[in-house]
Parts: C-alpha cells; sequence; structure tokens
C-alpha cells in the first residue's frame, strides 16, 4: 500500500499519535540527544512516566534508555550509527516496494540485527519506518510531493562510510 499519508497502526500506536506529541518527546528526550538520554537513571523514569504529554510506558522509556546505551556503543564500534544503518539500504530496485504495507526484507534484516544487539522495541514495522524517514526507502507515489522531495534529496546524498 503505496500513500502520502501516514499509516494508522493496527496494532499498538498510530504515528498520528507519536506526531502529536513529537515536540513533547523532543523536550521529554534532551531533543533526542541519545548521548544525554544514555544517562538517565531510574529517577528519570519515574519523571518520565509523569509526563503528560509523552507515551506513559515504562517498557517504552525504558527501551529508548537502552537503545541509547546501545546507540553508543553502536557509534564505538561501527564509526557512526548511520554508516550502520546505510549498509541495509535496499536495491535500487526494490526501493518503493514494501512487502507487505510497512515492512520489507531489508527491514526485517535490520531489525533482526538491532534485536541481537540488545536493541528494544525494534520490530520490522518501526524499522520500516525509521527507513522510511531516513530516506532509504521511498514508498510514496510516484506523482506525490513527497516522493519527488525524497528522490532529489537522495541524488545529492553521500552515503556514510
Amino acid at each position: 500500500m503505496k500513500n502520502c499519508a501516514w499509516k494508522v497502526s493496527s496494532r499498538g500506536l498510530s504515528w498520528r499519535t507519536i506526531l502529536a506529541k513529537r515536540e513533547n518527546f523532543r523536550k521529554a528526550f534532551r531533543n533526542f540527544d541519545f548521548n544525554k538520554v544514555a544517562r538517565f537513571t531510574e529517577a528519570d523514569v519515574e519523571r518520565l512516566l509523569q509526563d503528560e504529554g509523552i507515551v506513559r510506558h515504562r517498557e517504552k522509556i525504558e527501551a529508548v534508555i537502552n537503545n541509547a546505551q546501545r546507540a553508543r556503543e553502536m557509534v564505538k564500534q561501527e564509526g557512526s550509527i548511520a554508516a550502520f544503518i546505510w549498509r541495509y539500504e535496499p536495491e535500487p530496485e526494490t526501493l518503493g516496494a514494501p512487502q507487505s504495507a510497512s515492512t520489507s526484507e531489508t527491514s526485517k534484516a535490520l531489525s533482526k540485527e538491532l534485536k541481537k544487539r540488545g536493541w528494544k522495541f525494534v520490530g520490522p514495522t518501526t524499522v520500516y519506518a525509521f527507513m522510511q524517514a531516513m530516506g532509504l526507502i521511498n514508498d510514496h507515489l510516484e506523482d506525490c510531493k513527497s516522493h519527488r522531495e525524497v528522490t532529489r534529496a537522495r541524488k545529492g546524498f553521500k552515503r556514510p562510510q
């Protein structure tokens, strides 16, 4: 299912819910600086559980902190997160060809590797959405404004080594 609109999840939270709370998440998680989030303590978890502006789910909050710690490890091991993630760029002929409405073989492979490295809440659907946001996958309809913008951005993009 290719489109220009965010897909609403049939399980769990919708992307619309998350996007509506984006600025609250940004503030709560220190502008998404994983080095800062990796140092969060149990007191930070308790603070976040009281924050009505975000999704208050203990396991997910703890997963964010865990994943920030794993991100720090990845930078040490791989040089950068981007260099690691872009290894999972799909072949050009498969760009825009999702296996289903929200996964692909590459999102499954990346999800599996992240889980192996200790990341949490990084299933293939979440990873697929991340890959879309990063520009690794462009499954917008060809006449969609977003398709053109992503295509243009990819042409000038240098993949991290």
